[in-house]
């Protein structure tokens, strides 16, 4: 089936709704107006408003609600609008989600799947173009899985909702109906913690994740003079160190590709990562092309703010020409 992120998430809803009656989608506008995006477009109307449940604009409501569905039993995916609305929620999620499991002893599980939109590239308002991803990759007891295709969105979903645990799945808006890809029509899981390497290289290693993902290739492949080798997160916790040290290992130099701020971003980590696990094979300073640490700005500007080509580009030349 030739689909694009929309269609698969909604797919893999579907098919883990059919399959197992514990599964319980709930949101702002997610039943009778399928969504903002329209992921869950017809869910309401197959499996009905007991469900699929229209919620108050109250995202702190909606994950407490969420996590007390979980621990009863239930295997709730409440949907946050935009990853900006996150703020409201955060008590919820760091301070009781991420912790039930280690607060109980292993007694009590939250296997809960928050989904929201992540990320600008759509001209949208403040609040609806953010990358805070990193905040909750910092919290223990979250797993955090973005993905960069329609093939990878319904694997990693259908494997984050049968997850014993917390999962944030971020959807990066950018690329909803931007790729179409054969995407089975049979259930598959992809692991999570399990990175991918999209493109194989021996000069150089770029590391990215969500949208980033395509822009990414869409860089390297107007290279033709040196040999990137491109691997996709997918998953940024937990990490696939093993993934990222190898390439780096092989090809003595690295680049990380990320729209979120600069500042402590998921780059930060594995730039401290690379330096305890490869230090010795680094040819060269590790390069990063991030998201600038200030507001997303609003559309007129916001195409200086987004991580295009040409940056990347520029940053492979850098890292290329300062090596040894």
């Amino acid at each position: 089936m030739d689909l694009n992120m929309v269609d698969a998430i909604n797919l893999a809803l579907a098919q883990e709704m059919q399959k197992d009656k514990s599964v319980i989608l709930l949101g702002e506008d997610v039943g009778e107006d399928g969504g903002v995006f329209r992921v869950t477009d017809g869910l309401a109307k197959r499996f009905g408003n007991h469900r699929v449940l229209d919620t108050p604009i109250a995202e702190s409501g909606i994950i407490g609600a969420s996590i007390g569905m979980a621990i009863a039993g239930l295997k709730p995916i409440p949907e946050i609008q935009f990853e900006g609305f996150l703020a409201p929620a955060f008590d919820q999620l760091i301070s009781h989600a991420s912790r039930i499991r280690y607060r109980s002893q292993g007694h009590y599980h939250v296997p809960m799947v928050v989904r929201s939109p992540i990320g600008g590239g759509v001209k949208a308002l403040e609040h609806h173009s953010d990358s805070p991803e990193t905040y909750l990759v910092h919290t223990p007891g979250l797993k955090v899985v973005i993905p960069s295709s329609p093939y990878d969105a319904k694997g990693l979903l259908i494997s984050a909702i049968r997850d014993p645990d917390p999962v944030i799945f971020f959807e990066p808006k950018r690329i909803y109906r931007a790729i179409k890809e054969d995407v089975p029509k049979k259930e598959y899981t992809i692991p999570i913690g399990k990175a991918k390497v999209v493109k194989k290289g021996s000069d150089i290693t770029l590391i990215t994740y969500g949208a980033s993902v395509k822009t990414s290739l869409e860089a390297v492949g107007s290279m033709s003079d040196v040999d990137v080798e491109v691997i996709d997160l997918r998953t940024l916790s937990p990490l696939d160190t093993n993934t990222i040290v190898s390439s780096v290992q092989k090809t003595g130099k690295a680049i990380i590709v990320h729209e979120a701020p600069k500042t402590l971003g998921v780059g930060a980590e594995i730039v401290a990562l690379l330096n305890e696990k490869a230090l010795y094979s680094l040819e060269a300073p590790i390069e990063r092309v991030t998201g600038f640490d200030t507001v997303v700005p609003l559309r007129k500007f916001e195409h200086f703010y987004t991580v295009n080509a040409q940056r990347i580009i520029d940053g492979i030349v850098r890292v290329m020409q300062s090596g040894v």
